[in-house]
């Protein structure tokens, strides 16, 4: 009773704005309805008809373009780098585990650059509501080389939009602990790294996925095809394998499978030839 009633408080307190957004079940009350096994691949270029549908474009590394009926563009985990296009996304965010994941000089054209991190231990708290997509981060900690462990070092960033639930894992260094899991919720889609070695181990992170069961894994932060492979062979047995042979994906919440499956994307920068 009392997570309902939480819930209810949550919803009558949003802005105007946010009324423009389709209900997700990120904080999930009921159970996923299961769709048709359809994954739509197309250009990151091409204009987005359905309202409630969602482009994932794989960039490279850990970096994602996310993308909206009404326009909104979000880079995941950005460099500074996204290819040969002069695109400049509403929102970025990034993770400094490593170089990989950020840079100190994002484009200032950018209207919301939301890094994953705080003051040392301290962590950063992400709510920013653009009424089509509400953009929100749970704190974990990462390896640092100054003390050990920097807690709230990482940001896992979770995106409602379309209905759905899409959630970027970052630089994952540890299992989440149950306050964690709660507070990402019923996720729909997740993008994972499957390095198993600078994140977490494979064995850890297939058992986050098996924990948050979400509809569609996309793995990322994998280095080689072998390291690809390797996850993929071992998570295999539990999670049916869809290789789409392309960097884009069109998803809705009708749609999503009906048991988790991994999604295999080839990433690729940014070119106006996709």
């Amino acid at each position: 009773m009392r997570v309902l009633i939480s819930f209810l408080l949550m919803v009558w307190a949003l802005p105007v704005g946010a009324q423009d957004r389709r209900a997700s079940h990120c904080i999930a009350l009921v159970e996923n309805t299961p769709g048709i096994e359809m994954i739509h691949t197309a250009s990151w270029q091409d204009p987005l008809t359905d309202e409630f549908t969602v482009r994932l474009h794989y960039i490279a590394h850990a970096s994602f373009l996310l993308q909206t009926a009404g326009g909104l563009s979000v880079v995941t985990d950005y460099t500074g780098f996204l290819g040969s296009t002069d695109l400049v996304p509403d929102v970025v965010t990034m993770n400094h585990a490593h170089s990989t994941h950020w840079t100190e000089r994002p484009d200032p054209r950018i209207p919301h650059v939301l890094p994953g991190w705080g003051d040392f231990g301290v962590g950063i708290d992400h709510h920013l509501d653009l009424g089509e997509m509400l953009v929100r981060n749970v704190s974990t900690d990462i390896r640092s080389s100054f003390s050990g462990v920097e807690a709230n070092g990482n940001s896992i960033f979770v995106f409602e939009v379309a209905g759905l639930c899409i959630g970027h894992l970052g630089h994952l260094h540890h299992v989440p602990t149950p306050e964690q899991f709660a507070a990402l919720g019923r996720l729909d889609v997740v993008m994972a790294a499957v390095d198993g070695g600078t994140t977490l181990p494979l064995p850890d992170m297939i058992k986050v996925l098996e924990r948050l069961r979400s509809s569609i894994v996309i793995p990322m932060h994998w280095f080689s095809g072998q390291a690809l492979e390797r996850f993929l062979t071992e998570i295999g047995n539990d999670f049916p394998i869809q290789r789409v042979g392309r960097p884009s994906v069109e998803i809705s919440l009708r749609d999503l499978p009906s048991r988790p499956t991994v999604v295999v994307l080839t990433p690729a920068y940014l070119t106006a030839a996709q």
